[in-house]
């Protein structure tokens, strides 16, 4: 009988496309390494229809569907209990008791993003695992002595996060007084992989998908605001497609800039294209092909793993490198860790875009198989996860 692991999320709550994918490489990495895994939400968390942009219980079916369609098409178990619901609202294929069973006796539970609430049946995990994918806010609140933020974390058994450099001399972010292993986005592979084609023309198009406003999430540590939303760092590299004026090269973002009239005005003029992402969002294939069609990613990185020198690493990017697609994106010291200069460049001001942008122009077969490689090496989900679990003692 196959070990069984627990992974939690928020992909049933937010059946969104870069959140399914980010869940879906778990759960695959997990059969390819021999693991039964079971998928659970057991959550208040209100649900969230990403077509209708509405919220509540009356999408509780629709979203539950969605996850059902995924666990028949990727073999794996799901449940997802809605705690907001009275009497409480049970999906998928498993019990009460089959669910508190599966808690109590998986040789792990994975909360990813840390997106599970700590109730009864969740605390009997015999090895409760934090897997942060956003480094800084919690490590702050942590030094704060935020009491929430020190029992919720205090009651995992272990935590891992992307900020692969936490911890180290350079990165001023606070421990806790927690060991905080480093981890990065798993990638299955072979849902990214495409041929390296050859190009009728030699262009290039530069594309990226992202939130273009998030809000909630600044943090005021030491008298300095660190950012949560992208859109400070975005604006600041504005002019690229102007700046590097390389007429093979083209700028695309599938972003939603409708309620910032002034920066959709200023990206036009600056010679930008723009796509509204939410069809990607909710067509999951459709957001895979959008990378795959792609030439490479240029994208920025949030102004809090930035200045805290994290060393985080995008897991849209990583898909982006599974495919083949070349990635220019902001530094965040990520190169400590991954190797860059060829298929993966880090950037800190516009002439390292030129740079790494008439690189990628001038061999991108070169390049293209370099991204491949890196993927392969750095971020197929059977790797990455097998070091978590050895980690674990799994």
């Amino acid at each position: 009988m196959k070990k069984r692991i627990v992974v939690t999320g928020f992909m049933t709550t937010c059946p969104i496309a870069g959140v399914v994918w980010q869940h879906i490489h778990y759960l695959l990495g997990l059969k390819k390494l021999g693991f039964d895994p079971i998928y659970i939400e057991d959550t208040a968390r209100i649900p969230y229809d990403p077509e209708s942009f509405e919220s509540g219980e009356s999408v509780l079916p629709k979203v539950a569907e969605i996850t059902s369609h995924l666990a028949k098409r990727f073999g794996f178990t799901w449940a997802y209990r809605a705690r907001f619901t009275e009497p409480m609202s049970l999906f998928g294929d498993l019990t009460d008791c089959q669910i508190a069973d599966a808690f109590a006796n998986a040789e792990a539970t994975l909360n990813i993003c840390g997106a599970q609430e700590l109730h009864d049946n969740v605390r009997q995990s015999r090895c409760l695992v934090y897997v942060e994918s956003d480094p800084g806010v919690e490590q702050i609140k942590l030094d704060k002595k935020i009491q929430d933020t020190i029992q919720y974390l205090g009651a995992h058994h272990a935590h891992f996060t992307f900020g692969e450099n936490v911890g180290q001399a350079d990165c001023p972010l606070p421990t806790g007084g927690l060991t905080w292993h480093a981890t990065r986005q798993p990638v299955a592979l072979e849902l990214w992989q495409t041929k390296n084609q050859e190009r009728k023309t030699p262009n290039v198009k530069f594309t990226t998908i992202a939130n273009w406003d998030t809000k909630g999430k600044d943090i005021v540590w030491k008298n300095q605001i660190y950012y949560w939303s992208k859109t400070f760092e975005f604006l600041k590299f504005s002019d690229v497609p102007k700046s590097i004026g390389n007429t093979s090269c083209a700028w695309e973002m599938a972003t939603d800039m409708n309620l910032d009239p002034a920066s959709k005005e200023l990206y036009a003029r600056q010679g930008w294209t723009t796509t509204n992402p939410h069809a990607l969002s909710c067509d999951f294939d459709a957001y895979i092909r959008y990378i795959q069609e792609s030439g490479a990613e240029w994208t920025a990185a949030k102004d809090q793993y930035i200045r805290l020198k994290t060393g985080w690493f995008s897991d849209r990017s990583a898909c982006y490198l599974a495919a083949g697609r070349p990635v220019i994106t902001q530094d965040t010291l990520f190169g400590k860790f991954i190797p860059t200069g060829e298929g993966l460049f880090a950037f800190k001001g516009m002439e390292d875009i030129r740079a790494a942008a008439e690189a990628i122009v001038s061999d991108y077969p070169k390049h293209s198989r370099r991204a491949q490689e890196i993927a392969a090496e750095y971020f197929a989900a059977e790797k990455v996860i097998g070091q978590m679990l050895k980690t674990l003692g799994i």
